[in-house]
């Protein structure tokens, strides 16, 4: 075997296999997304006792498409006092980080791009880069709404990030592992198997960790800029927040990155409280059901949640959010990753 072959099989087949998988990956979670954008709009409507999206297609189905040619096929316009350069990076920024998070998502039993030990951490560093588009979109701007929006929203998620780790390290305790897989794993003995059960979905950590699967969610509202924590967009006060200057493209990539991070969030639900891929109920018809179906599934149950809040929940003042992040959830939080802590030392589970 010459050292061109080796090159190859090393670096190369594994290169392209990987390309492969992404662009498979990426493909497959815009046409969920343009699914999820009309069922977001649809569950708005049917609380609200209208119809919806229902021109485009069968029952509105093709609307999400409908409007991204729209989007598409107009003019790009950027204000004359814009610092183009970082104006035009912004949106772009956002949708990288935002997608680039799914390399460590394991959809199912050995469904992972890249099945590295620290996905956790390698989601929450991304996810924290993702400000970042925001306060360039705020910034290159050139204008008070926009930068006003950004301020706010980079302080808002820092708030809620918080939050969301420590909710995150009273799971880590329980699996004693960064991997994303081996946290899913891990949910297949938990309170339901010791008290004799087979495994069903009593044995996963939304149990164990209701009062942490609550904050989760609520800080993942928060996180996603989602009512009733979208102050950045809050329409009586800022028109549209950082995004008020984009139109087209670039806009359509604001949503776009909007959206994938709420996947996210739901997948991370799925992944750390409602056990990943796993059947609900472990034995005969449901266990035929392929993996991925289960979580594809999960995830479409907490977008429901996300849209029911939506359509509930009256938007929060900007005084009110920070002192539920900072003097509600993080104490509660903090206190519970104490709890979590020791009890598994007490009880030797650890």
């Amino acid at each position: 075997m010459t050292a061109m072959d080796s090159f190859f099989s090393i670096y190369v087949v594994p290169a392209i296999i990987i390309v492969a998988q992404s662009l498979l990956v990426i493909v497959a979670l815009l046409v969920f997304i343009a699914f999820i954008l009309y069922a977001d709009r649809k569950i708005w409507a049917a609380v609200m006792l209208r119809r919806g999206p229902n021109v485009v297609g069968p029952w509105g189905l093709l609307q999400s498409f409908a409007d991204l040619l729209k989007f598409v096929v107009k003019e790009p316009v950027i204000p004359s006092g814009a610092n183009k350069a970082i104006f035009l990076l912004a949106p772009l920024v956002s949708t990288v980080l935002a997608l680039a998070t799914y390399a460590v998502i394991p959809f199912d039993e050995g469904w992972v791009i890249a099945n590295i030990n620290v996905g956790i951490l390698y989601i929450f560093a991304i996810s924290s880069l993702e400000v970042y588009g925001v306060i360039m979109a705020g910034w290159a701007s050139n204008s008070k709404y926009p930068f006003l929006g950004a301020l706010r929203s980079a302080a808002q998620m820092v708030s809620y990030e918080v939050s969301i780790g420590f909710v995150i390290i009273t799971v880590l305790l329980c699996v004693g592992s960064l991997n994303l897989s081996d946290i899913v794993l891990s949910q297949q003995d938990g309170l339901g198997t010791r008290l004799g059960l087979p495994n069903t979905f009593l044995d996963w950590h939304w149990l164990s960790l209701l009062p942490m699967f609550v904050i989760f969610f609520i800080s993942a509202l928060a996180e996603t800029n989602r009512p009733p924590f979208d102050l950045v967009e809050a329409e009586s006060e800022l028109v549209a927040g950082h995004m008020i200057e984009y139109s087209s493209t670039p806009y359509l990539l604001f949503m776009l990155s909007e959206y994938v991070a709420i996947i996210l969030m739901c997948s991370l639900m799925t992944i750390l409280f409602l056990g990943g891929w796993l059947p609900p109920l472990d034995f005969a018809p449901f266990t035929w059901v392929p993996g991925i179906v289960w979580f594809v599934l999960k995830i479409c149950a907490c977008f429901f949640m996300f849209a029911m809040v939506k359509t509930i929940v009256p938007r929060y003042r900007y005084d009110q959010l920070m002192r539920l992040g900072w003097k509600v959830f993080l104490p509660i939080s903090l206190a519970m990753v104490v709890i979590t802590a020791a009890f598994l030392k007490l009880t030797g589970a650890a």
